[in-house]
């Protein structure tokens, strides 16, 4: 689990498509989950399981919510008595740890820095050695960067982007 350094949280769904979801997870990566394929393989759904309706109607299934911090159905669920006696509806939802577990990159919400990056030091017409030498880095974080194999914080980046390829680091949010 590259970047997970707490218990995964799913943080916002960005895209519903079909039975498959993207989700925001807690670590900044954007992950897919294919509920249809989930369902099949990790859920033994039985005609009086939640899940049920949610596989035989992708209207039901549309009514996903994130509720805390994981995926649930509010429309489905077990009625089951509390600790006092009282019966309870308990509505359907998965654990996000099992979630991140079936999940798979989203690519189109993948931050290419290192992609940027590589270009950028090509086009200079820079070695990997050079870059580090330049930016107070090593050739192997460079190298690790430039293939996503690491993560960056933003100060290495703006030294990298600034000092070693004497440019200026912007962002933008759109």
């Amino acid at each position: 689990m590259k970047g997970l350094r707490s218990i995964p949280k799913i943080l916002k769904i960005n895209e519903i498509s079909g039975y498959k979801v993207s989700c925001l997870f807690n670590n900044g990566e954007s992950r897919w989950i294919d509920f249809k394929l989930f369902f099949e393989e990790k859920v033994n759904i039985t005609d009086s399981h939640p899940a049920k309706k949610l596989v035989d109607d992708i209207n039901e299934f549309k009514q996903l919510e994130l509720i805390g911090n994981s995926i649930g159905w509010k429309n489905t669920g077990i009625y089951a008595k509390d600790f006092e006696g009282n019966e309870q509806f308990y509505f359907y939802h998965i654990d996000p740890l099992v979630l991140f577990d079936f999940s798979s990159i989203d690519e189109s919400r993948t931050l290419k820095i290192g992609k940027i990056i590589k270009t950028a030091r090509k086009k200079a017409g820079l070695t990997q050695n050079e870059l580090a030498i330049r930016s107070g880095t090593t050739k192997h974080y460079i190298s690790k960067l430039e293939n996503s194999k690491s993560d960056i914080e933003l100060l290495t980046l703006k030294k990298i982007i600034e000092a070693g390829l004497g440019k200026k680091l912007s962002i933008q949010i759109s």
